[in-house]
């Protein structure tokens, strides 16, 4: 089955960035490939270097028609929320770099979009994302995380961005 829309989920860590490629047409998707790039210990500009390097080797071999990135809403360290930002911005630049559409959304719209509820635990994403995709086995947490942000853009397709950028009913703004 050929879906004819390439999406690349990705979410960014700082240690550990997961990733994820899917074809819909915006009921049906399908997992391409997906996983996690590990960057370790190495130094911090280094692990940068590699996230880039990694995400646009993924953007040139798949070529995805959008990114959809999760955003950082909060982080209770500061130094560990910096971190996890430079990391996106290293996402970003890759997609972007690579000529793919970057669309973000909250933790809460994308388990949402796939559980059913904002306040969902990760388990409950990657069994759900096993389900959605009809995958042999559950998916680790990042990897999980980052197919489940791809499918929240698969099932967002269509819904203007002012809708779209809610993360619940009560954010929603007309």
């Amino acid at each position: 089955m050929r879906l004819p829309h390439r999406i690349l989920g990705i979410d960014p860590g700082s240690r550990i960035t997961g990733f994820a490629v899917i074809d819909t047409d915006g009921h049906q998707s399908a997992r391409i490939n997906s996983g996690c790039i590990r960057v370790g210990a190495e130094p911090w500009p280094d692990r940068l270097g590699l996230i880039f390097d990694r995400v646009s080797a993924i953007v040139a071999e798949y070529r995805p028609h959008e990114m959809a990135v999760e955003q950082l809403i909060f982080a209770r360290d500061p130094t560990a929320a910096l971190k996890i930002g430079q990391a996106r911005g290293a996402v970003l630049c890759a997609g972007l770099k690579g000529g793919v559409t970057v669309h973000e959304y909250s933790p809460k719209s994308v388990k949402l979009a796939v559980v059913g509820t904002g306040g969902a635990e990760k388990s409950q994403v990657q069994h759900m994302v096993r389900v959605l995709l009809s995958l042999g086995e559950r998916p680790a947490e990042d990897e999980a995380d980052a197919l489940a942000i791809a499918l929240c853009h698969a099932h967002s397709m269509g819904i203007p961005a002012r809708k779209r950028a809610a993360a619940s009913w009560r954010d929603w703004r007309p």
